[in-house]
């Protein structure tokens, strides 16, 4: 008979790791784990992974599979360290493997097509329903059973969460279920996919590692998550892959993809033509945020145009006509291309990219201010996600009072900014991965507006109903279309307009921003000028509450929005 002290020691599952050098990661192809992309490999859980490499100073090693149920026995067998794969932690999971610390959280969404009748509870669930086999998602309806004996669905190894989604699309299957996090990526391609009920409530989502080993991989697990999760590395990943897809608007995501269909190939050569360093289908995305792809847009700011160009701006960059597409989409281009050297060089991608947008809408020296804004409460100015959360406090007295330009809407330069990244994701997709699917031709059907939950947190009906009166993302500086030409000539001449629709260049002049040269220990304001105007530049002094807003956004269509209020939820 064996004493305790001859059972078998438990392998040092850290060192392992450590003498070969090599982190070995389990994962499963998908949109929100691993995929390659243009760039080479890509995903929320490969970056994640990625970090935790660095962080033992070991080289990655990613073994991507199709189906959750060939990763567990994979890590059992020791053929890689530790499971990386978007895995809700249930119970019966937790009892097989051990976990890191949750990173996120997710809920469980019962998923139809919108048109087809809503099913509220289990019992409503008449039609053919299929999961992904070991999914977390089957071992929810395998509880669910003994309480519902009617409860029948099917299970497949052949398809993953996407596939069943697009599968319901195409009415070959009545349900699925998805996280949320899925759903509210999918639901930008896919607007017609519609929320019945919620299977869950928030859920954790963490890495598996082997009970065979010992705690000590596990325990780096915990330091490394403590380390993202308290320098803010943590959030501004979560930020980048899902945090602009929170809310979902059915209007606005059908409107853009048909615009993208009807409208954009018009000015797709253009926008191709002018990008430069840029991908131009962010130039594209930009363009339909401002003028919904509407060359003789116009907002009571007096900004104008496909790019809406104030009337500085388009002199200093040579604009005569801010009506004329290609003049337009050479001025914006060159704008953003602008702005861009001019955000600190330390900032990398992509929040380098995000702070040039939020100046494109509110202004250099507004986002100047949030930047000393988030550095005096304990941010870091240099992260997107830190600085979104301070931009709001501009419109707040007892901060605006402390800063150098003051009072302006910074609430709206973060929806901007939300929209784009949206906007241009979609088009990513329709350009790159479907381009069979354009042009596309949606239905005029009643609409069913639901919340991509990323965090799990479930909206009640109260909650959806309130929300249908308006738009869950305003698009902030859209504009209203002209019905009467500017001109005779029909073109919006910079030397013919008066100075009442611009700022005066005396204004102008006041927008001074941080430029790349700054100190790294705060921002410091840039007092050049002329370069530095903002294209909403009026809204960079205290005084002028002139920037292009909500206020000036084409209005949705009244038939429609009256559909998505009366509809039955």
């Amino acid at each position: 008979m064996l004493s305790a002290c001859d059972e078998p020691k438990k392998q040092d599952s850290l060192q392992q790791v450590l003498d070969t050098g090599i982190l070995r990661v389990g994962t499963i192809y998908g949109l929100t784990t691993y995929y390659n992309g243009p760039n080479g490999p890509e995903g929320f859980e490969y970056e994640l992974a990625a970090g935790f490499a660095d962080y033992l100073g070991v080289k990655l090693e990613i073994f991507p599979y199709y189906t959750v149920n060939e990763l567990f026995p994979q890590l059992d067998n020791a053929h890689f360290d530790v499971i990386a794969a978007g895995i809700n932690v249930s119970p019966e999971r937790y009892s097989q493997f051990r976990f890191g610390p949750a990173y996120q959280n997710v809920s469980q969404k019962l998923v139809f097509k919108q048109g087809d009748v809503r099913p509220r509870e289990l019992e409503d669930l008449t039609g053919n329903f299929m999961v992904v086999a070991g999914s977390g998602h089957s071992e929810t309806l395998r509880n669910f059973k003994a309480e519902h004996p009617d409860l029948s669905w099917q299970e497949t190894n052949d398809k993953d969460s996407e596939e069943l989604l697009e599968a319901v699309l195409a009415d070959e299957l009545d349900y699925t279920v998805v996280d949320s996090n899925i759903l509210a990526l999918m639901r930008r391609r896919y607007p017609e996919l519609s929320i019945g009920f919620s299977l869950s409530q928030s859920q954790g989502i963490a890495w598996a590692t082997s009970k065979k080993g010992d705690d000590a991989l596990r325990a780096a697990l915990i330091e490394y998550f403590g380390k993202i999760h308290q320098n803010g590395t943590l959030a501004a990943l979560e930020d980048k892959h899902f945090g602009h897809v929170r809310q979902f608007n059915y209007v606005d995501t059908r409107d853009f993809i048909r615009s993208a269909a009807e409208k954009l190939p018009q000015y797709q050569p253009l926008f191709e033509q002018y990008a430069n360093e840029l991908d131009w289908r962010l130039l594209a995305a930009l363009s339909y945020q401002e003028s919904h792809w509407n060359p003789k847009a116009k907002s009571v700011t007096g900004v104008r145009g496909l790019m809406m160009l104030t009337l500085n701006t388009a002199k200093d960059l040579g604009v005569t006509s801010r009506l004329d597409p290609e003049q337009s989409i050479r001025g914006g281009s060159e704008y953003l291309a602008t702005l861009l050297t001019r955000i600190p060089e330390r900032i990398p991608h992509p929040d380098r990219l995000w702070f040039a947008l939020a100046a494109y809408n509110v202004g250099l020296g507004h986002l100047e201010d949030a930047r000393v804004l988030t550095e005096r409460q304990g941010g870091n100015p240099d992260m997107w996600v830190d600085v979104k959360k301070r931009l709001p406090q501009l419109r707040q007295k007892r901060y605006y009072k402390t800063t150098r330009y003051g009072y302006a809407r910074g609430n709206e330069a973060v929806i901007y900014v939300d929209n784009i990244r949206r906007y241009y994701d979609t088009l990513v997709w329709l350009k790159e991965q479907q381009p069979e699917l354009m042009p596309v031709e949606l239905q005029e059907e009643q609409s069913d507006v639901q919340l991509g939950d990323v965090s799990g947190d479930d909206e009640t009906e109260n909650d959806i109903n309130e929300r249908t009166s308006t738009p869950d993302a305003p698009k902030i500086n859209g504009t209203k279309s002209e019905t009467i030409e500017d001109k005779a000539d029909g073109g919006d001449t910079v030397e013919n307009q008066t100075s009442q629709n611009a700022p005066s260049q005396k204004q102008t002049s006041k927008n001074e921003t941080a430029q790349s040269q700054a100190p790294e220990t705060g921002p410091e304001q840039d007092k050049a000028g002329k370069n530095g105007a903002s294209k909403n530049n009026a809204s960079d002094t205290p005084d002028a509450e002139k920037q292009a807003d909500s206020d000036s956004q084409p209005e949705e269509s009244a038939d429609l929005l009256q559909d998505e209020t009366n509809q039955e939820r």
